[in-house]
Formats: structure tokens, sequence, C-alpha cells
């Protein structure tokens, strides 16, 4: 599933509070403010949803093919250390990113079969977990919660050639004599 990118609308001249707060992580880092930092940054906060290194890393090409992959994912580790981004697995091998600064708290359900991601949020959850971390005397600093299943559209796209072979077959029995 492809991120979604937003066009530019933004004044330049004034930094968001999240370009603030990455400044700020990078100076304490003792990192320079660069035009790529920059350019990287831009890019993914305007990218909706998930986006893996190797999404970011093209979508930045199309702004500055200057920019090399290797700068991508050390701004990428940058963003996630400063709390901009946060890093989720969804069990296909890579690491995706999604906006992590006052954003509130979600999980995900993967679809096994096409990739499709879908958030959501359950109080119910949330208390569950409350309750099971209180009974063990554990306390939480986080969480993460990945359902793996087939999503209404692979559902229905694996019932339609089941339902054409059983209709197939119906018809072969009701034709012989």
């Amino acid at each position: 599933m492809q991120p979604s990118y937003r066009a530019e609308s933004s004044d330049p001249s004034q930094m968001t509070e999240e370009q603030e707060v990455f400044l700020k992580h990078i100076q304490k880092q003792g990192l320079k403010r660069t035009a790529q930092r920059d350019l990287i940054l831009d890019v993914f906060l305007r990218t909706e949803g998930h986006v893996s290194g190797e999404d970011l890393y093209q979508l930045v090409r199309q702004k500055d093919p200057t920019v090399g992959q290797t700068t991508v994912y050390r701004t990428l580790r940058l963003l996630t250390d400063a709390g901009l981004a946060r890093e989720v697995r969804f069990g296909d091998g890579r690491a995706h990113y999604e906006h992590n600064y006052k954003h509130e708290h979600h999980d995900h359900m993967i679809c096994s079969e096409c990739g499709k991601i879908i958030e959501f949020y359950s109080p119910e959850l949330e208390a569950i977990q409350d309750a099971m971390a209180a009974k063990y005397k554990f306390t939480l600093t986080e969480h993460l919660l990945r359902m793996i299943g087939v999503c209404t559209d692979c559902q229905q796209k694996s019932e339609k050639p089941t339902a054409r072979k059983e209709l197939a077959a119906h018809a072969a029995k009701s034709t012989r004599p």
C-alpha cells in the first residue's frame, strides 16, 4: 500500500512545532540543521499513513535526486529518537514509520493477503491491558498490538471463485443423466 503525500501549502518562513522539536533534538545531538534533513522532515510530515524507509527515500528523491539513501535512514532514526516518528513492524520484514508527535495511540489490523493496514483504537483493549499490568504488578511503558488476518475485500475476492466452482459443480451434476 503506497503512502499518500500532501502537496506543500505552508509558509516556509515559519517553523512548525514539529520542525522546532526536530531542530532542538539535532542540536542536542551536536548535529547541524541541513537542507537535506529539512527536506526529509518535510516530506515525512506531509506523508499520510505508514511509510517504509525505502518509500520515504523515493518520495524525497522526487524532490531532490542528490539525497542519499543513508541520509534518509539516518534522518528517520533522528525523527524516531526525537519522538516525531514511531517505528512499527507489520510482519513483512520491513520497518514502517508513522507520525508520533501529538498523535493518538492506536493499534493495527494487517491483512495478510493484500497488506492493507487498518488503524483502530479500543478503550476495552486498553482497559484489559491496564488490568493485566496491574494484576502482575507490571509497569507499562508502551504497548504494540498487531492483529493479522484477512480484510473484507480479500475475503470477498476469495469467496467468489469458490462460489463459481460450486455453481459449476452443481451445474455439472444437474446435467448428468
